[in-house]
């Protein structure tokens, strides 16, 4: 795709300074720019790299002021960041934009789907599932009987949706994502063996949610499995049956929530946080990187850190102590020496 600067100006309501019909077609970091390539320019604490970058044009905030000369095409805009990010936006759009069925693939005759669909080859698609208006479902994608899929949603290669699942509209699950796999349920016997409990709940994704690469969302015993509106979920997570996840929630890497735990909304969960099983969490808790939360949070808005976690200042002190440990210790072993060698003068 190549545009003119004039393009890009009229796209973002602003204007050109130097060459109108200067042409782009990549976009680049402002210091890593090269012939062809449009750049942006925010921060003034990398307002040098202007006077010597190679990008062909480069997005910059109408008030900038010049210190010197530059070579390149400016496109002034009245913020710079939020113009590049709109850019970045229309861009991906445009290159993700696809349409019609690949074959090899397999619909079934029930199905319904809506306008602009997109289906990718090698996929499959079950009975009665019901798919809404502008949907994308690239290769290697299966959804199961009874599915339903929401307008703008987004299946990336190799998506997994078990049969029931419901996907609201404009949810993007990224590649590898496993929605309604069986929870861990398994009762054990007096012989020492464990008996599967058949988990015959679901999954139902609300609107504006996001998933990361290879996270696995497992359906509920009975009921269902709740990811609410807006939350964001990053890559390598594990959601267990019957979790509830509040709105505006954002669960980073490699995070596991157990069984029919139920996470609050505008919740911050950092990446390797482990958390137990029917438990609750606080609307607007902050909870630090690697913590294990092994009991309810009930106050809200408050910030948790450690393991077993406790309030994040208390944390934080904990963890100086630690570090004076071994002084401590040495302290400690000066001090019971002195008291044996007057236990001794004194016998």
């Amino acid at each position: 795709m190549q545009f003119t600067a004039n393009q890009i100006a009229t796209l973002l309501g602003g204007y050109v300074e130097g060459d109108p019909d200067v042409l782009v077609n990549q976009l680049a970091k402002i210091e890593e720019g090269t012939l062809g390539s449009l750049a942006f320019l925010s921060n003034p604490k990398y307002e040098h790299f202007l006077y010597q970058t190679n990008a062909s044009a480069v997005i910059v905030n109408e008030d900038l002021q010049l210190q010197k000369a530059v070579d390149t095409t400016l496109i002034r805009v009245k913020d710079a960041y939020l113009a590049f990010s709109e850019l970045l936006k229309i861009y991906h759009k445009l290159r993700n934009e696809r349409n019609g069925v690949e074959q090899p693939s397999f619909i079934h005759e029930s199905v319904t789907v809506g306008a602009d669909f997109y289906l990718g080859a090698f996929s499959y698609i079950g009975r009665d599932v019901k798919i809404g208006n502008n949907v994308k479902v690239y290769p290697q994608v299966y959804v199961g009987d009874g599915v339903v899929i929401g307008d703008n949603a987004v299946l990336f290669p190799g998506v997994k949706v078990y049969y029931d699942c419901k996907i609201g509209a404009n949810v993007v699950l990224h590649s590898g994502v496993v929605v309604g796999s069986d929870g861990f349920g398994f009762a054990p016997q007096k012989d020492g063996t464990y008996s599967k409990v058949p988990q015959i709940g679901n999954v139902i994704i609300h609107d504006d949610v996001e998933v990361g690469a290879n996270t696995v969302i497992d359906r509920a015993t009975l009921g269902s499995t709740v990811i609410s509106k807006g939350v964001k979920l990053d890559n390598l997570i594990q959601v267990a049956h019957n979790v509830e996840i509040g709105a505006n929630t954002v669960v980073a890497a490699q995070t596991g929530i157990s069984g029919s735990t139920k996470v609050g909304e505008q919740v911050i969960l950092g990446g390797q946080v482990g958390i137990v099983g029917h438990i609750q969490i606080a609307s607007g808790s902050q909870v630090q990187a690697q913590s294990g939360i092994n009991r309810s949070i009930g106050q809200e808005n408050k910030k948790w850190g450690g393991s077993p976690a406790m309030p994040y200042s208390s944390n934080l002190r904990s963890q100086v102590l630690y570090g004076k440990l071994p002084a401590l210790e040495q302290r400690l072993a000066e001090v019971e020496a002195r008291l044996k060698k007057l236990d001794d003068e004194t016998r």
